[in-house]
């Protein structure tokens, strides 16, 4: 596992390639549907939420107050990201993101913006929400609570050694795209082949 640590500079991502496996540690921001359709549409974010080299997690994290009236975060596990596909482009570009967390990768606009802005997409562990929330060592904040509800809030987390790895890179390479070449042909094999 490569250690992937806070300041997430442009170099430190332009490093990474496709299969790599990373633990972050650092701060990351939560986007869901309603902030991705929001900034897409010339919604602007609170002045203390910098996505500029950080890294947005396609999250709806399950967060419940401590005796002590604290945030923790008891679930953490990735969202489908294909859903953000018409809006993440332009949120790397526009916002100078420079890692995507989510599971199931996704398309072509984002993968392009990867390689032209210098980002990379991790995909977490889908059904490891509980374990991937021990990663997340402290709530930060909680932005636009009041307008979108807690799952589609923008939650500021602290890692430590979140695991993942690196599907889509800031060259232009996709294991998604690997994997499906690799499946239409193996596809092709079988219908080709006599019964």
């Amino acid at each position: 596992m490569t250690p992937l640590q806070a300041p997430f500079t442009q170099e430190k991502i332009r490093a990474l390639r496709v299969g790599d496996a990373v633990e972050v540690s650092g701060v990351m921001f939560t986007g869901r549907d309603a902030v991705h359709k929001y900034l897409h549409e010339g919604g602007s974010l609170p002045p203390e939420v910098n996505l500029r080299n950080g890294i947005l997690y396609h999250c709806g994290p399950v967060v419940m107050k401590d005796e002590a009236g604290q945030w923790k975060v008891t679930a953490a596990g990735p969202t489908t990201s294909i859903r953000e596909e018409p809006y993440q482009w332009q949120i790397i570009r526009d916002f100078g993101v420079r890692a995507v967390i989510g599971k199931g990768g996704m398309g072509q606009r984002t993968l392009d913006a990867c390689r032209e802005h210098g980002c990379v997409y991790l995909h977490a562990i889908g059904g490891a929400a509980q374990v991937l929330a021990e990663c997340v060592k402290r709530v930060r904040n909680v932005y636009m609570m009041e307008k979108f509800g807690a799952p589609e809030a923008i939650w500021e987390l602290e890692v430590e050694a979140f695991p993942a790895v690196v599907t889509m890179d800031a060259h232009g390479g996709s294991l998604h795209d690997q994997v499906l070449a690799a499946s239409q042909a193996a596809l092709a094999r079988s219908a080709s082949s006599p019964r």
